[in-house]
């Protein structure tokens, strides 16, 4: 659960005129649709995007080691709540919301509201990543994973 946490941080994101927290519209305006790499105060990284549903999809790598994987959060993961955007994760104690704030017109750092050292700083993606499924070989039962493969196509977002 604490990677989906650190995943929708990641993907949370505005650019306002000037630097600072941004606002619940100029976050939405922002990221809706497009790719952010991030990485995060104890290592984790990885690049992903949130939809206008709700729902996040991307790759993670867990403190930077091991294997990168792909990771998909279900609709309405990401909520607007009065002034603050939270994210809803079953499993998870509390619903936690974030502070963003805006570093320049690419990135911003997204931190749980009242846990400002745990944070990931984010930039948007200058490479359009494309969701690649992997065919299952015939004696194995499980679905294949789904992988993040960079195109060579600027990312137009």
């Amino acid at each position: 659960m604490v990677r989906g946490v650190l995943l929708a941080v990641g993907l949370l994101a505005a650019a306002p005129a000037v630097a600072g927290e941004m606002s619940v519209e100029e976050a939405r305006r922002f990221v809706v649709g497009k790719v952010f790499h991030y990485t995060c105060f104890e290592g984790t990284r990885g690049s992903g995007r949130v939809n206008a549903d709700g729902s996040v999809v991307g790759s993670i790598q867990i403190r930077g080691e091991g294997q990168v994987r792909y990771a998909a959060l279900p609709p309405g993961t990401i909520q607007v709540r009065g002034d603050s955007v939270c994210a809803s994760l079953r499993g998870l104690p509390i619903q936690p919301c974030f502070n963003l704030e805006r570093i320049d017109a690419n990135s911003f750092r997204g931190s749980i509201a009242g846990l400002g050292f745990a944070y990931c700083d984010f930039t948007r993606g200058h490479v359009r990543a494309r969701l690649v499924h992997h065919r299952p070989r015939r004696e194995e039962h499980e679905p294949a994973p789904l992988a993040l493969r960079p195109s060579l196509t600027a990312d137009s977002q």
